[in-house]
């Protein structure tokens, strides 16, 4: 046998595989790689495999080969069988996992891997999901912009395995503690050993994975991520982000496609030109994204006196984003922007929100209008759509408008105040007949706008007047949208309506009993209409049960949806109805839009022809999803600001209303800032105290002392946790004489229980929350409408 030299060449060696062979072989093989299996492989034995432990050190120094727990791999590669965990989703849904074992110091940033989806899933086999471990096959892509790795799952190891966000601080030995931001993990700890906080530092915002059980005595758990400083500007609203999973950074692709946009031509086709057209815009003061506006004048048909002719002007997003777009895959996701009192998270990029598609002063935009003709009664006549070309006449604020018709007029509305404004008045006092006969559901509910110092801390809390301004525009974009609705069904083309299903038995039954505890009756038999609930709210209008009873049928209602298939809006009192008049933000409105440019053969940009119900249902299903999790992410938001604002008045006194009873305790809003608390049953009196769920009330079995939802209270603040949003409360009011309610299961000692008080989230604010141009938040953030 030949001498052996310091370093093997290829052929050194007759009958010994060449490196090229070696590194192909350890390249190719699924699992476990080193000296034994290449030996095997290629049959080197004896003294020969002194030889192959030469010529693996080699590749090892060359950076050809590398060693990870006495495997071989390709240096920097991955193996073709990889434990990965999946971590995300791309801009077009796909998932997207990274290796579970890789030394980032050594190799750099853990490479992606793109998941390809499973023709036919093998029985059984649940299909993998963001925070899965998976066993899977990888090959590389060669895609240089793309993830370098395209792999196919061949197992689920493990299901979403536990994750937490919190507030990283570390320890002097190193490691540290996790404060998890979740209100019902706020006093309990979750460590953090050496060499599991990654590179959080002091204050971060972090993800990460629970390494024990989430019941142990002190939970560990591994830092997965490093998300930003809660010292940094906007950090609140990036918690509730990160939390809830919503998309805030557009990809490169989205960004790029927004920003080759040019203004499209509108003398092609055959769009009509409207731009004499006096149409205006009334919005927030700060608003940015303009895609709605109004005009209205006196019909001249003599067959209709004292009718009007309305005109409502929507930018023309489907021109720019059209199905399949990089913009639109990425739209999808979204559902629909997200308002918090810190930032803005827009649908859209704001090439195309805040330039191309929004309809500012004096600049030719294009869009879609319906022109609608009102009897004098207020009542549709008949409508038209019509995919136009217009020009702004002004942009106003709902102030300045209201103020030029209660007569201050300013520069720019004093021209504009006979023959613009007034006319558009007219017009809603005679819209104004028909809503009053439809009697959709009139709840009232006080809202709240949050204003911000410049810091990103809380100024100031207000409660704004509901002006006609406001009205008017909600009157001209309700018969928009079910116009929008009639006209797609008389095309016969699929679309997603805005519905809102009656009541449940249940609920009503609850709200029976509730109206029986304070001498008043509901109507056990015939249809359920938003008209009983208005004739209950009536009843109570000026009376002390006012307030409580308008929270009561605010919860007795169910949840307003997108669907494709049609089963009315109970609280607008409507047969069909759909979402039409804010595209920029909304997706459900761009697939209207489509649908009606299809419906009409408006031109390109319309719902692709396959597109049918069933598809439709898929997309609904995830935009309504969406709607949720912004509510919800907004509604945290806010507690979190609010909280960090109470954390300066610890020990200070209060007047608030019960806002929820639940076994646990009370939740009480503040009167002046709207913010929500809990009062533990625990420290409640000197009563056992029991729930009583019909009546929405703890009542004492010893005294019949009663706390009932709607109540005003005195409350002292006694603990602020701005991270979480939440505020625990004591009580210092006594409750109304009631009947004693006896004791047995159900009731609740007064006084500390074994463990302290137990905090919770506050109920969910659900119902009719269904204005057309923004939701009706219980708290209002400056935002769009």
């Amino acid at each position: 046998m030949p001498k052996r030299k310091d370093r093997i060449e290829p052929t050194d060696v007759s009958g010994l595989p060449s490196r090229e062979a070696v590194v192909a072989f350890v390249r190719s093989q699924p699992g476990k790689v080193g000296k034994r299996e290449i030996a095997r492989a290629f049959g080197i034995t004896g003294g020969d495999k002194i030889w192959l432990k030469q010529l693996i050190r080699d590749l090892e120094d060359d950076g050809i080969l590398e060693r990870r727990r006495k495997s071989l791999f390709k240096a920097g590669g991955l193996p073709s069988m990889t434990l990965a965990d999946v971590v995300a989703r791309d801009a077009d849904g796909e998932l997207i996992a990274v290796p579970a074992e890789w030394d980032a110091d050594t190799l750099g940033p853990a490479p992606k891997i793109l998941i390809e989806a499973t023709r036919r899933p093998r029985p059984g086999q649940p299909a993998p999901g963001v925070n899965d471990r998976v066993l899977m096959r990888v090959q590389e892509t060669g895609d240089a912009e793309g993830p370098p790795y395209l792999g196919r799952v061949v197992k689920v190891l493990e299901k979403s395995r536990a994750q937490v966000l919190g507030i990283f601080r570390p320890l002097p030995g190193g490691g540290g503690r996790l404060v998890p931001v979740e209100k019902k993990a706020q006093g309990r700890e979750i460590a953090i050993r050496p060499g599991d906080e990654g590179d959080a530092r002091e204050g971060d915002l972090v993800s990460a994975t629970l390494t024990s059980s989430p019941r142990a005595v002190v939970p560990l758990a591994r830092v997965r991520e490093r998300l930003g400083s809660v010292k940094s500007e906007k950090a609140v609203s990036l918690i509730a982000l990160v939390a809830h999973g919503i998309p805030h950074v557009f990809p490169k692709g989205v960004l790029d496609e927004a920003a080759g946009m040019a203004p499209v031509r509108l003398d092609a086709d055959g769009r009509e030109d409207w731009r004499d057209l006096p149409l205006l815009t009334i919005d927030p003061p700060d608003a940015k994204d303009h895609d709605d506006a109004v005009h209205a004048r006196p019909d001249d048909d003599p067959a209709n006196e004292g009718g009007h002719v309305l005109t409502v002007a929507i930018a023309d997003v489907a021109a720019y984003v059209r199905p399949g777009s990089a913009m639109d895959r990425e739209a999808q996701v979204r559902g629909n922007s997200v308002y918090f009192p810190d930032r803005v998270v827009p649908m859209l990029p704001e090439r195309i929100s805040n330039d191309l598609c929004s309809l500012r002063p004096h600049e030719d935009r294009p869009a879609l209008a319906v022109r609608i003709t009102v009897g004098r009664d207020g009542r549709k006549i008949r409508h038209s759509f019509h995919r136009i070309a217009m020009r702004s006449a002004a942009r106003l604020a709902y102030a300045q408008a209201q103020a030029a018709i209660d007569g201050a007029p300013d520069d720019v509305t004093g021209p504009l105040l006979e023959p613009v404004l007034r006319p558009l008045w007219e017009a809603y006092a005679c819209v104004l007949k028909a809503r009053e006969a439809r009697d959709p559901l009139a709840l009232d509910l006080p809202e709240r706008k949050i204003v911000l110092k410049p810091d990103g801390t809380v100024d100031r809390v207000l409660t704004p007047e509901r002006l006609d301004a406001h009205k008017l525009i909600e009157e001209f974009m309700i018969l928009a949208n079910v116009a929008a609705a009639e006209a797609l069904e008389k095309a016969k083309v699929p679309f997603v309506y805005r519905a809102h299903d009656e009541p449940s038995l249940e609920k009503m039954h609850a709200l029976g009993e509730v109206l029986a505890s304070i001498a008043m009756k509901l109507p056990k038999s015939g249809p359920v209409r938003a008209t009983l609930f208005n004739r209950v709210l009536k009843a109570v209008d000026g009376m002390e049960h006012e307030t409580f009873i308008n929270e009561v049928i605010l919860r007795t209602q169910a949840q307003a949806e997108y669907t494709a298939e049609n089963y009315g809006h109970f609280g607008l009192n409507l047969r069909r109805y759909a979402h039409f008049t804010s595209p920029i933000r909304r997706y459900a409105d761009l697939i209207v839009h489509r649908a009606l440019i299809r419906g009409h053969g408006f031109g390109p940009g319309g719902l692709p022809a396959d597109t049918d119900a069933g598809t439709l249902a898929e997309v609904a299903a995830q935009i309504s999803a969406a709607e949720r999790r912004a509510m919800v992410a907004e509604r945290e938001t806010i507690d979190r600001l609010i909280a960090h604002h109470m954390a300066e008045h610890v020990g200070e006194t209060f007047t608030g209303r019960i806002s929820g009873v639940t076994k646990a305790g009370l939740f009480v809003k503040l009167a002046q800032t709207g913010a929500d608390g809990f009062v533990p049953a625990a420290t409640i009196g000197a009563d056992f105290y029991r729930w009583d769920e019909g009546t929405h009330a703890l009542v004492g079995a010893r005294t019949g002392e009663t706390f009932r939802l709607g109540d005003t209270v005195e409350v002292k603040l006694v603990e602020a946790a701005p991270i979480a949003g939440a505020l625990r409360f004591e009580l210092l009011s006594e409750g109304s004489a009631g009947t004693p309610s006896g004791t047995g299961p159900g009731g609740r000692r007064s006084g500390l229980r074994e463990g302290g008080p137990r905090r919770s989230k506050g109920p969910k604010q659900k119902g009719f929350r269904d204005r057309p141009k923004g939701g009706a938040t219980k708290v209002k953030v400056k935002r769009k409408r």
